[in-house]
Order: structure tokens, then sequence, then C-alpha cells
């Protein structure tokens, strides 16, 4: 068990019984843990304080949406002037993260440096490399989980993937709401409908933003012989919107790895899906992909007006 600031220690699951002794001698009063691993501990286990998080050490695993609660824990069990103990199975991986992360919270640390911190104190502190990625998504988010970004949207579409590899009895908080169905919109949003139909399809809230990737020069794979992508004054551009499922997309995504995206109401092609991903225009690769051609849709700022249900068709 190692001090890493006032108050809060790191460890393994040896660091259980050194607490123990310390907390004899009156160096520590160890008042809280908070454990990082796939069991939970016996019900007398451990101080009366405890938070336990259930995420195995696999690049993988799920470590982000826990790391608001975590750090809220361990600022509460400081703030009481007690003692807390982060702890996983070795001590280098899971803990490290957690610990990691709330330096960044707390201190306002990018995460190169708070994990240079934490390997200063602890050398041999070595986080898998899916931790390291939620955690540079976290400091992408301002060390908040905020679930209405297009980062943390694109990365819950990438676990549920992972979740139901079978694609079937996806939940549905997995879909966002269908603007057709449910028209109050707030005015800052803008809404997206079929250019052949008129029918609403997503909200500007659905558009799942990223980085622009390297233009032409993400293509020089391909063959000869198929088309490049075409550039606007020799720059990037991206020709289609990545957005996260909406409620009419269900039936044809369930089941099926990729296809065609059809509009619900006059069939016509909007675009496409594929869960392992597709490459967008500027040459990044998104994961998964729902993709719909910015031909194909027309823009409509403004709130609309609500339509009664009885007139609608």
């Amino acid at each position: 068990m190692v001090p890493v600031l006032p108050g809060l220690y790191l460890g393994g699951a040896g660091a259980v019984a050194g607490a123990a002794l310390e907390q004899s001698g009156g160096a520590a009063a160890l008042t809280a843990l908070l454990l990082v691993d796939s069991e939970a501990p016996p019900a007398a286990a451990g101080p009366e304080a405890l938070l336990h998080v259930p995420v195995l050490d696999q690049p993988q695993s799920d470590l982000l949406s826990h790391l608001d609660a975590c750090a809220a824990f361990l600022s509460r069990a400081r703030e009481r002037g007690g003692s807390v103990l982060v702890r996983c199975q070795a001590g280098v991986s899971r803990s490290v993260a957690v610990v990691t992360a709330y330096l960044m919270k707390i201190n306002h640390l990018p995460f190169e440096e708070a994990y240079a911190f934490v390997q200063t104190v602890k050398p041999d502190a070595k986080m898998n490399e899916g931790f390291e990625w939620q955690l540079k998504l976290y400091e992408k988010m301002g060390c908040k989980v905020d679930v209405t970004s297009a980062s943390y949207k694109q990365y819950r579409l990438q676990k549920f993937t992972e979740k139901y590899p079978e694609l079937r009895d996806l939940p549905r908080e997995l879909f966002a709401v269908d603007p057709d169905v449910k028209r109050q919109t707030p005015n800052h949003e803008r809404l997206y409908r079929c250019r052949k139909c008129r029918r609403l399809l997503f909200r500007s809230s659905s558009i799942l933003s990223h980085d622009e990737g390297k233009g032409p020069a993400a293509f020089a794979h391909k063959r000869l012989s198929e088309p490049a992508p075409v550039y606007c004054d020799g720059r990037s551009s991206c020709t289609s919107y990545f957005i996260e499922p909406v409620q009419w997309m269900e039936p044809t995504l369930l089941g099926v790895m990729e296809g065609q995206l059809l509009c619900p109401k006059c069939t016509s092609k909007l675009g496409s899906f594929h869960w392992h991903g597709e490459q967008c225009s500027c040459g990044h690769w998104v994961t998964p992909a729902f993709q719909i051609h910015k031909s194909r849709v027309d823009e409509t700022k403004g709130l609309p007006i609500e339509v009664p249900q009885c007139v609608r068709k």
C-alpha cells in the first residue's frame, strides 16, 4: 500500500492486511475502501464505507462510466478526515486507472501528467491500453462523464457492440428518440428530413462528430481501379453524417451486421450501417458506423410546429 495524497492510498490484494496493521498502530485510520474487482468482498470485510466497482482488468471493460462515482466517493472519504484505499487484485492497472482519473479531476491535470505522478509513487503501475484510452476520453470530456457528448455516445455504442455481439434484443436506451414521433425539439437543435418525402429522421444532437482523417492518404490502400473520394479544393470533407441509432432504424439493425439505411416512409436510400465500422470520406474510421449521406437529407432550422395527432398522416 503506497500513499498518493494525504488520506489516499493505492494497493493490491495484499494491501488490506498492511492497512490493518497500520490501523492497529495508529499510523492511519483506514475508513473507506474502493474495491475495483470482478467479485465483491465478504459483507464483513473491510471498513464500513465501501464502494465496489465490478470491472475486470481487460481493455474492453467499461471503467469510464464509473469514474465520476469513484471520484465522489474518494472526495467524501478524505473530506471526513479519514483515509481511503483504492485496491484491485494486483494494484497495477484498475486501481491505478481510478487514482489517475481522480488526480486528473481534482487537480485539473492532463492524463499524461497524472499518470506519470502515479508511476512515480508506484513504479510498477501499468494500466491496460483500454483504460488509457478511456481516461484520455475522460480528459476530453473535461473529467466528467457527459452522456450527451458525441464522444461518450460513440464510446457507449462500441461497448454495446461488444456486449451484444449477436445484435439481438438491443436495449431501448441504445436508440435516440424518433423526431417524427416526438416533435417537440429545443430551439438550439436542428432537424434533418428525408430530401424526397420530408420525413423527419434525426436531430443535430444525434450527430457523432469525429476528428478529421488524413484525406486522400487514408485511401492509399485502395486498388487503383476503385473510384477515389472527391475532395473540394484539395481539402478533405465529410460527405456524410455519422449519427447514433434512431428508433426507426431498430428493425433494420437487429441481428444484422451491415446493410442499407432506408427512409422509413418512402424507402429511398439514405446511407448505410456497419457495426464493425466504416470509413468517412475524410479518411477517419468510425466504429460502429451509422452513415447518412448529406445529399439525401435537408437541414431544418428552428422549432418545429407541433402537429396534432388527429391530423397526422
